[in-house]
């Protein structure tokens, strides 16, 4: 079948057409497939039907991939079902907060390198998925604003990301919450091939040395302004779709759909290359 690569969108995404679970055991298939996420950060590959061996392999080929120590397939280990039916997935409850903007990994040191997320069933309403690239956000700003940005830095915590859903925990959840690892890093983050993205999302919760009312309004305005339509794409599910994002300058969220949806993803995690530094 013919491969067609068309791109979404100027500052995000491309989808490429024509891919079955064959071709991702290709030689070049990595490759490729780094090549476009370098350049549009999603790559989208329709109805493609991977399986979930060739998952695992398609992943390992373009990296080191994370091994959840919970909630992992039973037959391939690497695989992280997502789903809200806890009869599907141990980790169903935690799956609630995906519907904010995130990045992943960012209470770590070295964020995850990019996710590979595949249809196996789609929700009947909601469920889309909605990326945002900040590397076009920042670079869409006033010079004097990536100045003043530059300057910053941010402590991330699952705190600042559990408050979304629960403004009012009791002690005890506060307390559990706190004691999960937090991390500082900048705001913005310079990278090593000289493109600088925004450390930006649900668990961003503090900007250091700023009081706490003019922190938030200063991240909720970032984050609005790195959501806007121009830099986002979002992604419709039909079964069988594969996308592979940059998750370290892209932002993600889930639309909401229902507890009683039968949506169903297999989600592979590749491992960080690079500190933020």
């Amino acid at each position: 079948m013919t491969i067609i690569t068309t791109p979404i969108s100027t500052a995000i995404g491309v989808e490429v057409a024509g891919y079955t679970s064959d071709d991702f055991l290709a030689p070049d298939a990595a490759r490729d497939c780094q090549a476009l996420l370098d350049r549009y950060g999603v790559v989208v590959y329709r109805e493609a039907h991977i399986t979930d061996a060739d998952l695992v392999t398609f992943s390992r080929a373009l990296g080191e991939v994370v091994v959840a120590g919970a909630g992992g397939h039973p037959d391939h280990p690497e695989i992280s079902p997502v789903t809200l039916d806890p009869t599907k997935s141990a980790l169903a409850g935690l799956r609630r907060s995906t519907i904010f903007w995130h990045t992943d990994g960012l209470t770590d040191l070295i964020p995850q390198k990019a996710t590979l997320l595949t249809a196996r069933e789609v929700a009947d309403e909601g469920g889309d998925t909605e990326f945002a690239s900040t590397y076009a956000a920042f670079e869409a700003m006033p010079a004097d604003k990536r100045t003043e940005l530059e300057g910053y830095r941010v402590v991330h915590s699952v705190a600042a990301s559990q408050l979304l859903l629960n403004p009012a925990p009791t002690p005890e959840q506060q307390a559990k919450w706190d004691a999960a690892p937090s991390r500082e890093h900048p705001l913005v983050w310079p990278r090593r091939d000289g493109r600088k993205s925004l450390l930006i999302g649900a668990t961003a919760g503090q900007i250091v040395g700023m009081d706490a009312q003019h922190s938030r309004e200063l991240l909720d305005e970032i984050l609005d302004w790195a959501t806007q339509p121009q830099f986002v794409l979002r992604h419709q599910w039909r079964v069988g779709d594969l996308v592979v994002w940059d998750n370290t300058g892209m932002l993600h969220r889930a639309i909401p759909y229902e507890p009683t949806s039968r949506r169903l993803m297999h989600r592979t995690t590749l491992v960080g290359e690079e500190a933020i530094a």
